[in-house]
């Protein structure tokens, strides 16, 4: 029911493989990502658009999970959050509590992970506060591209998340 707290685990994997360089970090996936069962699936969110705009590729449709699966993995990409269990409201980042966070050492164990770059504060926040960073990987906090989020524009958001691309 709508502004009630749900006790919730992430509730699907990290998206990465043996050549990812880059860890981009969410929150917690929003109602519309966890019905998708993948990152970033609420239409009004600009990171689709955005990753396209930085890697020079066509913007997927919402639906084609296997076209966003493609271009996160062929520019060396991974995604995932910082937090792996808590209590919410709906997609709300500012009513998450009870936070267990995601281990991170689950992709950075398997890949040459230089660079985590957190996809808005709350995920920097979380990320800071309940997880563990593995030494050597510097952590970067990039401005969110949620709809939340709506002083920035795509053209802004892509201007500062292009310092992503000397990682790949």
């Amino acid at each position: 029911m709508p502004g009630e707290y749900q006790s919730l685990t992430h509730p699907f994997g990290p998206l990465f493989d043996g050549e990812s360089r880059v860890l981009i970090l969410g929150s917690f996936p929003s109602v519309k990502s966890r019905e998708q069962a993948f990152f970033y699936g609420h239409p009004q969110n600009r990171f689709w658009p955005l990753i396209a705009a930085l890697l020079g590729e066509d913007i997927p449709l919402r639906e084609d999970i296997e076209a966003k699966k493609r271009i996160i993995l062929s520019h060396h990409l991974a995604l995932w959050d910082s937090i792996g269990s808590c209590e919410i409201i709906g997609s709300s980042d500012s009513s998450i509590r009870n936070v267990k966070a995601n281990d991170l050492f689950l992709i950075t164990s398997q890949a040459p992970i230089q660079m985590i770059f957190c996809n808005g504060a709350a995920s920097y926040q979380m990320l800071k506060k309940y997880g563990q960073v593995p030494e050597g990987i510097p952590v970067t906090k990039l401005p969110s591209t949620s709809p939340a989020n709506a002083a920035w524009s795509l053209e802004r958001l892509t201007a500062e998340w292009k310092q992503i691309l000397q990682y790949l």
